[in-house]
């Protein structure tokens, strides 16, 4: 177990992301994700993370559904701040108050619990001052309504102006052997303001399990089409990054997605990944991960097969939409 912040929640080691039990990725299948969910739990998952924009709205009713007879034993992480239109596109960043009440109402009534644990700001939004947002969220705090607050894909001077208006809990950002853009100072900051660490697609959006050797091996509609580092010209270069990830994985005896998980977790006590998957033999893949300890010689080794910059592509098409 892990505690997120000074004063945050305790979760466990690895959470499970619910994004694409919903949306985005592939086809899904409710029935067995509820399955999963209920998997993870008896594996030890506390920490379900998920969003009021997947689906949009589903994905929170899923997980509502899910743990209707098991709500003392998980850690529910929602957010908002993303705005959708009617056909499912984000067309704006909201961080308003007067939103932010509405989209809590509505996050806690499709969850059908009466307390979100972990309420995050999903993007900035450069309209209304941080001071704003999270004074709004402050009272969200003091009416019980939600436990702990975080924020994703923010700039460490956003959290610093965030945190001094109420404790950040935790900030979610994008990280994995093939991003490593919070180690250029936001995880310092993080460490020395005591707020813990969120890790989202800690697989690469599985780049790192090795199974997308090229885009064509992505559905039509899977959403990471969209995004640079999975171009044809960027995916041939970056997939030579990965088998010499997953050549040290052979030799060590474990998958390669495994060894970026454990990559992952070895960067501090304070760091939770939470991939995500919809099925049991990912889920149970994934949190053997918990059992490999890295040498510092085997973290060396992967430093050089996977140093950073490595990668060529943005995370997504428009950069300037993260890190504000």
């Amino acid at each position: 177990m892990r505690r997120l912040g000074r004063n945050g929640p305790v979760v466990s080691d690895i959470g499970l992301g619910c994004m694409g039990m919903s949306q985005f990725y592939d086809t899904w299948d409710d029935a067995e994700s509820i399955r999963t969910i209920h998997e993870a739990i008896d594996l030890g998952i506390t920490m379900l993370d998920t969003a009021d924009m997947y689906g949009p709205y589903t994905n929170e009713k899923l997980i509502g559904r899910a743990v209707r007879d098991r709500r003392d034993e998980v850690v529910i992480a929602s957010k908002f701040g993303n705005v959708k239109n009617g056909e499912g596109d984000v067309v704006g960043v909201n961080g308003n108050p007067e939103y932010i009440r509405t989209s809590c109402e509505g996050s806690l009534r499709r969850l059908g619990v009466d307390t979100i644990d972990l309420y995050c700001q999903h993007r900035v939004d450069k309209a209304t001052p941080i001071e704003e947002t999270w004074g709004a969220l402050s009272e969200l705090v003091r009416e019980g309504k939600v436990r702990h607050l975080a924020i994703s894909e923010a700039s460490a001077d956003t959290v610093r102006r965030a945190h001094a208006v109420h404790p950040v809990a935790a900030v979610q950002t994008e990280y994995s052997m093939v991003s490593r853009d919070p180690e250029s100072g936001l995880l310092d900051v993080l460490r020395s303001l005591g707020i813990g660490f969120v890790a989202y697609a800690p697989l690469g959006r599985g780049m790192l399990t090795g199974r997308f050797t090229a885009v064509d091996d992505l559905r039509a509609d899977d959403f990471r089409r969209t995004l640079p580092r999975f171009q044809p010209e960027n995916l041939a270069h970056n997939n030579e990054v990965v088998t010499r990830v997953a050549d040290l994985a052979r030799s060590r005896g474990v998958t390669v997605a495994q060894l970026a998980l454990a990559w992952v977790l070895s960067r501090g006590d304070d760091v939770v990944p939470i991939p995500g998957t919809k099925n049991s033999v990912r889920l149970k893949e994934n949190v053997a991960a918990l059992d490999i300890v890295l040498t510092a010689e085997e973290l060396e080794l992967l430093d050089a097969a996977a140093p950073p910059g490595s990668v060529v592509g943005d995370r997504y098409p428009n950069m300037a939409k993260v890190n504000v």
